[in-house]
């Protein structure tokens, strides 16, 4: 027995024999991982509200006085409180890869929301009208709090470590979760191994991943690598065994994931509702009413004029770099796909010779197509033609900036800045029926796929994302999506 905990195959299903009677934590004794994470980020809020109270007191030197230091002093544990009920402390622990930038949008509500309960406050007990001084106060709140909060938890994650991850279920699907833990070390998760009774063939990619046992020998596995938590996807067990393995997980302390059965139909923005204590994962329609569209369209024009004003001198820096560093035009011009399936002229800059064709692309296209096939050396699904791509132009893709001219397809009204990759027609042909979707919505220069996978999944696993966001945009979908291309553009390379 491996670390003192196994199954109790003599009681009851589900009965897990712990060891010296205490319950096991895959972060030490009661979750001591998530009870640090919990104090940090609370110190973290307080430091922030703290510091922006000293921001506004310095413009306005009034709100130094013990009449308003003092109902300051007793709102910090209100906002602990309040911050504590809006899941703002153990999002962390439900969520992987969730980060500061998933929970802006909550943290400005509730720092609205209490900013103007202290005003009410403060009128009805003062009849002082609002200042400068709370204005500043909101602004700095809101700049300090997400600031601090990714400073807390980019410190406990070097402290503690990634979590140790095992997958029940070595199939196809669970392979599938395997290489994209192992594609994004920013989610803090580290694959420990694999639990399946009868595993397929390990992927070339995933060769050092072990498969460590049984099901049955979960407890024990569990325990001795010091599991923090488990993703159970595809196996070949039967529900009461999978059910089994869930049951011991839970009762080791372990946080559990599920992968549901009908992953690839499930949107970004599923919700799961219940009909009594039976959870049901509806999944939200994209909103296409008018308003929706218009709202979509007017982001669209508003951040391309804004973003093409600003990178006017590096658009025109760029394109004297072009014509120095090869001859031929500044601009590369290609045929593509947008809503409707809509053929319209996409712009980049020109990154490869002149003399450059498609067919090794087209060929590419149809072995990428295909769930089982490898990535490169470099481990991405992309085409390398260093032959003929030029010097700078290398550059421009490591950094996208090659894809700045789309901003030009967005005021025309060719496609959106978020929203499935624009596609080449001769793509189309390897299409399965759902995929088709994508072209429900303007093509984007960024998008679900581009985000969170770029170019380290095969097409069709690309293809199923941006059916999935299609199948359920929204605008605040949107947002989140250009909240997060930052952190995807500095990981680098170019997508369309």
């Amino acid at each position: 027995m491996v670390g003192g905990a196994s199954v109790d195959a003599s009681g009851p299903v589900g009965a897990v024999a712990l060891p010296r009677g205490r319950r096991w934590s895959a972060t030490g004794p009661e979750g001591e991982r998530t009870r640090l994470l919990r104090r940090v980020l609370a110190a973290a809020d307080l430091a922030a509200l703290a510091t922006a109270y000293a921001v506004a007191s310095a413009w306005e030197p009034d709100l130094r006085a013990r009449t308003s230091l003092i109902p300051f002093a007793l709102a910090l544990p209100c906002w602990v409180v309040a911050a504590a009920v809006a899941g703002l402390y153990d999002r962390d622990d439900r969520r992987a890869g969730h980060s500061t930038v998933d929970e802006l949008v909550p943290l400005a509500q509730l720092l609205t929301a209490g900013v103007w309960c202290g005003l009410l406050l403060r009128w009805a007990l003062t009849r002082q009208t609002p200042t400068a001084g709370a204005a500043v106060f909101w602004a700095a709140s809101l700049a300090l709090v997400p600031a601090l909060r990714a400073t807390a938890r980019s410190g406990l994650r070097r402290r503690c470590g990634p979590q140790r991850t095992l997958i029940v279920g070595a199939g196809e699907v669970g392979q599938l979760v395997a290489r994209k833990l192992l594609q994004h070390p920013e989610w803090g998760l580290r694959l420990v191994g694999f639990v399946d009774a009868r595993p397929r063939p390990i992927r070339r990619e995933l060769a050092g991943v072990p498969v460590l046992g049984t099901p049955h020998q979960l407890g024990d596995l569990l325990s001795g690598h010091r599991v923090e938590r488990v993703i159970v996807a595809f196996s070949q067990e039967s529900h009461d065994a999978l059910a089994q393995t869930v049951r011991v997980a839970r009762g080791l302390g372990v946080h559990v994931d599920l992968v549901p059965r009908l992953f690839d139909a499930i949107g970004p923005r599923g919700d799961v509702t219940q009909i009594e204590g039976l959870p049901l994962v509806s999944l939200l329609r994209a909103d296409q009413s008018g308003p929706a569209r218009a709202a979509k369209r007017a982001l669209d024009l508003v951040g391309a004029a804004l973003l093409l004003v600003l990178t006017a001198p590096l658009f025109a820096w760029i394109a004297w770099r072009i014509t120095r560093d090869s001859p031929g035009p500044v601009f590369f011009r290609q045929v593509r796909l947008g809503e409707g399936q809509r053929p319209f002229t996409l712009l980049k800059f020109r990154t490869m010779a002149v003399s450059a064709g498609e067919a090794p692309h087209r060929e590419y296209v149809r072995q990428i197509m295909h769930p089982s096939a490898s990535p490169n050396g470099n481990g991405l699904y992309k085409l390398d033609r260093r032959a003929d791509v030029t010097p700078f132009g290398a550059w421009l893709r490591r950094t996208s900036l090659d894809e700045l001219p789309q901003l030009v397809n967005v005021l025309r009204g060719e496609m959106s800045l978020v929203g499935p990759r624009p596609c080449l027609a001769y793509e189309t042909e390897l299409y399965e029926p759902h995929h088709f979707d994508r072209f429900l919505v303007p093509a984007g220069m960024t998008g679900l796929w581009q985000v969170t996978a770029r170019a380290r999944v095969t097409l069709k696993e690309a293809l199923d994302l941006d059916a999935a966001y299609a199948r359920s945009w929204s605008l605040g979908l949107d947002l989140w999506l250009l909240a997060r291309t930052p952190l995807a553009l500095l990981r680098g390379g170019s997508t369309t």
